[in-house]
C-alpha cells in the first residue's frame, strides 16, 4: 500500500470513493455494456475480478492450491481477489501463486502490431512465415518447459527445432529402458539422479533443471545400451518407473502418436499438389477442381500465387 501511487491515472467513480484504494464490486451497467446482470443492487456486471473469486469459490472451496495466471494479473487481479477472499471467508483464496512471464518472438514482444503474432495452430501447421515447418504439440510442450515458467520465453525457429531434437532425444531415451541389459552392479546412481529431478520439479518447479537431470541420466541410459556402462535388475525397474513418471505423469511429456505423422503428411501433400499441377498444365481443370474440393472437404485449404502453392490444414 505504501508504494502505491495514488491518481496515477483518471478513473471513472474515482471521486466517489471514501478511499482512493477501494474498489468496487458491482457496478452499474449504461445502457450501451455488453455485459449486464440482474442483481439486489442493479442491472450490472462484476467489479474488480469479483466473477473470479465467486467461481473459486464455487467450483474449488475457500482455499484451494494452485492459482495460476501472468504476471500483469498480479495487480490489480490477483490482489483484489487475495482482498475479496479475505474478506469475505477470513482466509488466502490459494496456498500457492504460479505468475508466468511474458511471451516474445526472437526477442521482441509478441503482438499483431508487429506482425509477429503466432497462434497455436499456425505452429502445429507451420504456417506462420516466421517457421520454416509444422511443429507437433508436444515440441511446443517441451520447449515451454525449457524456460522456468517465471522466466521470459522467447520464440524461434531455431529455438523450436532444438526443442523437437531434444523432446525426441528424450522419448527415445524413455523407450530404451525396458530393454537395457541388466548387470550385477550399477555404474550410476540412479536413485540420486531421480531424487535430484525430482528436487527440481518441487522447487518452485524448476522445469529446466529437472529436465537437465534428465538430459544426465539419458547419457547413462545410452551407454548403457552401447554396453559402456551397467545397471541393475532392481535399478532398471527403479529407473523405467520414475523417469516415465517425471516425463509423463509432471511434465506431461508422451510419444507422439502415430510417430513422425508430421513428414508424412508433407510428402502425401507434396504428391497430390504435383498431381494437380500437372493436371493444370495439360489443362485437365475438371481433375485439378476436384482435387481441390477433396482437400477442402478434408480441412485443407490450397491457395495458387505466383510463388507456387500454399497449404493450409484448417481443422
Amino acid at each position: 500500500m505504501e508504494d502505491t501511487k495514488d491518481n496515477s491515472r483518471e478513473l471513472s467513480g474515482q471521486s466517489e470513493k471514501r478511499n482512493p484504494f477501494d474498489f468496487a464490486l458491482w457496478k452499474k451497467a449504461p445502457k450501451e455494456h455488453i455485459m449486464k446482470w440482474e442483481s439486489p443492487w442493479s442491472l450490472g456486471f462484476p467489479g474488480w475480478h469479483l466473477e473470479c473469486t465467486a467461481m473459486g469459490r464455487k467450483y474449488l472451496g475457500e482455499e484451494f492450491d494452485i492459482h495460476g495466471g501472468g504476471m500483469d494479473l498480479v495487480f490489480p487481479h490477483h490482489d483484489c481477489e487475495i482482498a475479496q477472499s479475505v474478506g469475505a471467508y477470513g482466509k488466502m483464496p490459494a496456498k500457492y501463486w504460479l505468475h508466468n512471464n511474458m511471451i516474445t518472438i526472437e526477442g521482441r514482444k509478441m503482438g499483431k502490431s508487429y506482425n509477429n503474432f503466432i497462434t497455436l495452430t499456425e505452429m502445429f501447421s507451420g504456417t506462420h512465415h516466421l517457421l520454416q515447418k509444422a511443429y507437433s504439440p508436444m515440441t511446443i510442450r517441451f520447449f515451454m518447459l525449457m524456460a522456468h515458467y517465471r522466466s521470459t520465453l522467447d520464440f524461434s525457429n531455431d529455438a523450436l527445432i532444438a526443442a523437437e531434437k531434444g523432446f525426441n532425444r528424450l522419448m527415445e531415451a524413455k523407450n530404451k529402458i525396458a530393454s537395457l541389459p541388466e548387470s550385477k552392479e550399477s555404474s550410476f546412481d540412479v536413485k540420486k539422479m531421480i531424487e535430484d529431478a525430482l528436487l527440481a520439479v518441487v522447487d518452485d518447479f524448476n522445469t529446466p533443471i529437472a529436465i537437465a537431470n534428465l538430459f544426465e541420466i539419458t547419457k547413462h541410459i545410452n551407454s548403457v545400451s552401447d554396453k559402456k556402462e551397467t545397471i541393475t535388475k532392481e535399478d532398471k525397474a527403479y529407473l523405467l518407473e520414475h523417469f516415465t513418471a517425471i516425463c509423463e505423469d509432471i511434465l506431461g511429456l508422451k510419444d507422439q502418436e502415430g510417430g513422425n505423422n508430421e513428414e508424412v503428411i508433407k510428402g502425401l501433400m507434396s504428391l497430390v499438389l504435383d498431381m494437380r499441377k500437372s493436371a493444370r498444365e495439360q489443362k485437365d481443370y475438371a481433375t485439378s477442381d476436384k482435387i481441390r474440393d477433396a482437400l477442402k472437404e478434408l480441412g485443407i485449404e490450397i491457395k495458387d500465387s505466383k510463388d507456387g502453392v500454399e497449404w493450409r490444414l484448417n481443422k
